[in-house]
């Protein structure tokens, strides 16, 4: 359950940044686990799940799928169980499931990643697999042409590691390359509900011009969404995904304010730009969505060694990029004459007035190269 801002007497900005931080991900305990009911995670803040099916993460070859299809391990939902639900092959369960083996082998999958990325933590979530789970697991990462060929080489990301079953398995990764393809190994079988590899993108800037306007907040750019007051019906880490939202819970939206003040998220941009255009995408929002939306933004310096809830704080000094705009329901609203120029930013505070939903976030603008 997320929590929910207080009622503060007066409507200055100090006001909004009193209610509780909510980041994107849920958040880490110790070394391979997790905690499922809370949603604060400072580790995983600006991560992308790289595996993720609705971004194109892809599995592409399992050795042995009997109870569970592999595809169902990348799903981005939550895991579920449906009792006393049987299908040709028994209790149906969503996740990825092999039989029981009767020799010395091990079960495997690959997958390929949505985009190209340098993984820093791997989820081996075992929810609903209590007497079926595997005990020990591993991942492997490669680029080869041809992931499934039996000659391609992989490199070890996480060597094997115990897992427990009912719960989220995190490990960290220490590694700085980027990879296409992972081979999670399972020993010696049963079934793995999800499989998150989180992780970061990094283009290639040296191959975008200086005067080329790009969507510097898209996923495939490195953007992302690092912190919000509030995102009790939708997660902001769904802001900037390819395309216009397929409904409501593909956006990022609300509980409905009842105090004075207005909700907030902040994002980082994969690179520091010039911004030229912006964009707010309502779709699906009708009923919900906010009446205004402003934006500020700021040329973070030195955001490795700040924490979210200073950046946070500090965002009430960011200087406007956008004034309050009046948006409405299911449509597209772009600004350019209307925006300020704040100078080079690597940081966009987006405000919703006062409260409400919005599906994406479009921040167009050129490359700053200092």
């Amino acid at each position: 359950m997320l929590e929910r801002g207080y009622n503060w007497p007066q409507c200055d900005v100090a006001t909004h940044y009193r209610t509780p931080l909510v980041r994107s991900w849920r958040p880490l305990q110790t070394d391979g686990k997790m905690d499922s009911e809370t949603d604060n995670d400072p580790r995983l803040t600006g991560l992308i799940n790289l595996a993720d099916a609705s971004l194109g993460g892809e599995a592409l070859f399992a050795n042995d799928e009997f109870f569970g299809a592999k595809e169902r391990m990348l799903n981005p939902d939550e895991p579920t169980f449906r009792p006393n639900t049987y299908d040709d092959h028994g209790q149906w369960m969503d996740g990825w499931e092999t039989r029981r083996r009767r020799d010395d082998g091990h079960d495997h999958c690959i997958v390929r990643l949505a985009y190209p990325g340098v993984v820093r933590y791997v989820d081996l979530d075992t929810r609903h697999f209590t007497g079926n789970y595997p005990p020990r697991a591993s991942v492997e990462a490669g680029n080869g042409a041809d992931p499934l060929d039996a000659g391609v080489s992989w490199t070890e990301l996480l060597p094997v590691k115990d897992l427990a079953g009912n719960q989220h398995n995190v490990f960290p990764v220490d590694q700085d390359d980027s990879w296409q393809y992972v081979r999670l190994n399972i020993f010696p079988d049963g079934g793995i509900a999800r499989l998150r590899v989180y992780g970061e993108i990094r283009p290639d800037w040296n191959a975008v011009g200086d005067e080329t306007v790009l969507d510097l907040f898209a996923i495939d750019n490195g953007g992302a969404a690092i912190a919000c007051n509030d995102q009790h019906f939708g997660n902001i880490r769904n802001l900037n995904k390819p395309g216009r939202g397929k409904d409501m819970g593909d956006g990022w939206e609300t509980r409905r304010r009842r105090e004075p003040g207005f909700d907030w998220v902040i994002v980082r941009l994969g690179h520091p730009g010039h911004i030229r255009r912006v964009a707010v995408d309502t779709a699906h929002f009708r009923g919900n969505y906010p009446g205004q939306v402003s934006m500020n933004a700021a040329l973070v310096s030195g955001v490795g060694d700040t924490s979210v809830d200073e950046l946070s704080a500090a965002s009430m000094e960011w200087p406007v990029l956008l004034p309050p705009q009046s948006v409405g329901p299911d449509a597209e609203h772009a600004f350019t004459v209307e925006l300020a120029d704040p100078g080079p930013v690597s940081h966009v505070r987006i405000n919703l007035h006062p409260d409400g939903g919005v599906s994406r976030i479009r921040i167009h603008g050129s490359l700053a190269r200092t």
